[in-house]
């Protein structure tokens, strides 16, 4: 695996540290309580911001004890963190404004040579106005004025971590960088719709366990191998077999429910999703909310029918399958729709060749200068509406991630750009840029008024 830039978050006890963990992890992953101190231990995940991948370490508290203490050896392993990290990212209360024990830690900060980037939490309404004027006397210049918990302010954040974020990421020793890594293949559907049958016969071996029952597999297996595509060429792959996912009504056993908490796990891990269908049951609404799930986690998606060598009326089937998904998931029309079958292996060359070709879209990146020919020629041909009768001025718009595609268009009074006109945009992108059925995600920022207040 690469080695993500690392964040540290630093701060003295119930700031808002975990709070803001568990919002860049996008999971609950650290316990978060009124009561100060309740993380102890260094808590690391990954994280996603507006494309951006990276490390994130939450801290305990810093607090001024002696080092033989449990506060002090807290506070130890606190400092090798941040020693470890590529930046830190020191919180402050701005309800409760700076203390003593934020001007201590301000203190032994600037004694280190990990780059520090401030930001003062808790600040939604006027309540922490003063706290964030009060932290600028901490010496890390302008301080984010955010909200953890609601999730304010995330945008300012990502601008300042972008220079540390962004790099180019370092693969381990011995390790394959991502794009040349192997592709991260995930199968999902509805329990016995083939998903570990199907792996089987990629693999040529009876790797899994397969029956008739349903929901044999429980835990989601990751299988690496080799795959030689019909030119020759052998390319890694990384094939993750999940658990069956139902309807939520219908799951209330405890084991089914963490198999299948697993199993979107696993989406969050792969590139590219195969949403693996039963020819003899068609589509349900249950793989129209698998598809979406997976598109709002911003994986690529392929949509694959099994069990074609017993299907009736296949050409039928085919067609109302293909115009149930256009029609079921507008965000996405056109995903990749291909016919297998895990019994005869029909298909299945194809369905790998189109899993690659669809992560390279996904990682694919735009020239600056083809992106804003293209955005010149979006606003030419349909302007942004003006409400009110005051325009909404659209500048210009950067390309800031890719995996998925991820774009932000500043501008003026932005925030009051209509949601169809956004999706117009991504449907240029979409259409004229050659982004396709892959997640496109389109941010709006206006820029800073120094005159606002």
């Amino acid at each position: 695996m690469a080695k993500l830039p690392t964040v540290a978050i630093v701060g003295r006890p119930n700031v808002g540290k975990s709070t803001l963990f568990n919002r860049l992890v996008g999971r609950r992953l650290a316990l978060v309580d009124d009561r100060p101190g309740v993380t102890r231990d260094r808590r690391e995940g990954e994280a996603t911001l507006l494309g951006s991948d990276f490390r994130v370490i939450d801290t305990a508290g810093y607090e001024d004890e002696d080092p033989e203490t449990l506060p002090g050896r807290m506070r130890a392993q606190t400092i090798a963190a941040v020693r470890e990290a590529d930046v830190a990212l020191f919180i402050i209360d701005a309800r409760a404004g700076v203390t003593p024990l934020d001007e201590e830690i301000a203190r032994w900060l600037r004694s280190e040579t990990t780059p520090v980037i401030l930001a003062a939490n808790k600040a939604e309404g006027r309540a922490g106005e003063s706290g964030i004027l009060e932290a600028y006397a901490l010496g890390f210049g302008e301080p984010i004025g955010m909200s953890a918990e609601h999730g304010e302010g995330v945008v300012d954040l990502f601008e300042h971590l972008q220079p540390y974020i962004d790099r180019e990421v370092e693969p381990d020793e011995g390790a394959e960088g991502e794009e040349g890594g192997p592709l991260k293949l995930a199968i999902v559907g509805r329990p016995n719709a083939g998903k570990s049958t199907l792996i089987n016969r990629i693999l040529e071996k009876e790797r899994l366990i397969t029956g008739p029952e349903a929901g044999i597999t429980r835990d989601s297996i990751a299988i690496d191998w080799e795959w030689q595509s019909p030119g020759g060429d052998k390319r890694p792959v990384r094939l993750i077999d999940t658990a069956g996912m139902r309807k939520k009504a219908r799951v209330q056993d405890k084991l089914e429910k963490l198999s299948v908490a697993d199993a979107r796990r696993a989406v969050d891990f792969a590139e590219v999703v195969v949403l693996l269908l039963d020819a003899t049951l068609g589509l349900e609404a249950q793989d129209l909310r698998i598809a979406d799930n997976v598109l709002k986690e911003g994986r690529a998606l392929v949509v694959a029918i099994n069990k074609w060598d017993v299907a009736e009326n296949p050409s039928g089937l085919f067609q109302g399958i293909r115009n149930a998904l256009d029609e079921g998931l507008a965000q996405a029309r056109g995903l990749p729709l291909l016919a297998v079958s895990a019994v005869t292996g029909k298909g299945l060359d194809q369905l790998l060749a189109a899993a690659f070709e669809i992560r390279e879209v996904w990682s694919r990146r735009v020239s600056t200068g083809e992106l804003n020919r293209w955005f010149e020629q979006a606003l030419e041909t349909n302007p942004p509406p003006a409400p009110g009768g005051k325009r909404i001025k659209l500048r210009y718009i950067t390309q800031v991630n890719t995996r998925p595609p991820s774009f932000v268009i500043f501008g003026t009074r932005v925030d009051q750009l209509p949601e169809s006109y956004k999706r117009y945009l991504v449907n240029g992108m979409r259409r004229e840029l050659g982004f396709g059925a892959v997640p496109v995600r389109l941010q709006t920022r206006a820029p800073k008024n120094p005159f606002g207040k």
